[in-house]
């Protein structure tokens, strides 16, 4: 188990990474890791992410309050929009928000990640939905991006950027990448004259192998409550499915699932 020292240094690893993939320009970007049940260690406001050491890194409890930080140094502004995740996700571990310019130009443009273009996309994001634009460092950006919680792990941040979330640094900052990677793909090839989308059988097949792997956190794969009897999900069949539940499946966390379900569809154009 690495200790609080050598988180740091990881976090300062992972900005130099971000940094340098030209994920943030100057100072933009944040993320945090929770060292415990109430305590996050996240990075400065003001600061470029590409040349931090460890004394940069400030730690707050989960409710903002700073309980160590150097002279010089403020936690995050946006670190409402960390604790939001934290609070409503206990599974999650780490958070990271940057501005990489394919995805970002996707929220800026409005256009949702949804297209099903490559299986790895699909095992791994599923889709990714635009959070709501919200003033930073307000609670808009928190409230726009709890929506999404308990359905992805990542979302477009509308005019902003992109966020990220898992269960270590590592595997958010991963998120982030792979989440770059499909915006770019998305991108280049619609310039190419547009992409040859998988069909719904090839995505229901990807997402029950993804099932069959035990992948942790939140995913279109487990949207609807068919998913767990095998069956279509709603994220492929357009919600048609959603007039087959039962009574055991309705009620109040049903009618949750089909609402951000929805919101999908309408984003992808198929309601």
């Amino acid at each position: 188990m690495q200790n609080e020292y050598e988180i740091k240094k990881e976090m300062c690893e992972i900005g130099r990474r971000v940094y340098n993939r030209g994920m943030v320009a100057a100072n933009d970007g944040n993320f945090s890791v929770r060292i415990s049940e109430n305590e996050i260690l996240c990075t400065p406001t003001g600061v470029s992410k590409g040349f931090m050491t460890p004394e940069y890194i400030c730690k707050v409890d989960l409710d903002g309050n700073v309980i160590q930080a150097n002279k010089g140094f403020r936690p995050s502004s946006e670190i409402k929009m960390h604790l939001r995740v934290y609070k409503e996700r206990p599974d999650i571990k780490s958070v990271v928000h940057a501005h990489p310019l394919y995805a970002t130009s996707f929220a800026i443009a409005g256009i949702p990640l949804t297209q099903p273009i490559m299986p790895e996309a699909v095992i791994a994001l599923g889709c990714v939905p635009i959070a709501k634009y919200g003033t930073p460092s307000t609670e808009e950006i928190p409230d726009a991006v709890s929506e999404y919680l308990q359905y992805f792990d990542a979302v477009l941040l509308e005019n902003h950027g992109a966020l990220a979330y898992s269960d270590s640094l590592m595997n958010a900052y991963y998120k982030m990448e792979s989440l770059e990677f499909y915006a770019q793909l998305l991108y280049q090839s619609k310039v190419l004259g547009g992409p040859q989308e998988l069909n719904k059988e090839q995505v229901e097949r990807l997402y029950e192998i993804r099932r069959q792997m035990g992948l942790k956190g939140k995913h279109p794969a487990n949207l609807c409550p068919n998913a767990k009897d095998g069956k279509p999900s709603c994220h492929t069949c357009g919600e048609k499915c959603g007039n087959a539940r039962t009574a055991e499946t309705a009620g109040t966390e049903a009618d949750l699932v089909a609402s951000i379900t929805k919101k999908v569809m309408e984003q992808l154009g198929l309601n």
